[in-house]
């Protein structure tokens, strides 16, 4: 499988290491009121569908950058590929 890395151009699925559910960049506020039940879910519950689904991977063979990937898990097809800090900016200027 090949992922379109952004910067890099298309590389090898064996250069990265896969992490899961993109959520895990979507970290609760440890300060909010209900931050133990927030991080029960943010650390345990986790979507696993069958379909387009958007998981974060570790680039740890080449610039060390952190992908979001969003991925058909059922045909391996690769829709598109953001680094995850682009994706952490744009939701914190759209007041997300």
């Amino acid at each position: 499988m090949l992922i379109p890395h952004p910067l890099l151009g298309p590389r090898d699925a064996g250069e990265f290491t896969y992490l899961g559910d993109a959520r895990l960049l979507e970290r609760p506020d440890g300060m909010d009121e209900g931050a133990p039940a927030a991080f029960h879910d943010y650390v345990y519950l986790r979507d696993n569908i069958a379909g387009v689904q958007r998981e974060l991977w570790f680039h740890e063979q080449g610039d060390r950058s952190w992908l979001v990937v969003t991925r058909n898990t059922l045909t391996h097809e690769i829709l598109k590929a953001e680094l995850a800090r682009d994706v952490v900016l744009a939701r914190k200027e759209a007041g997300k």
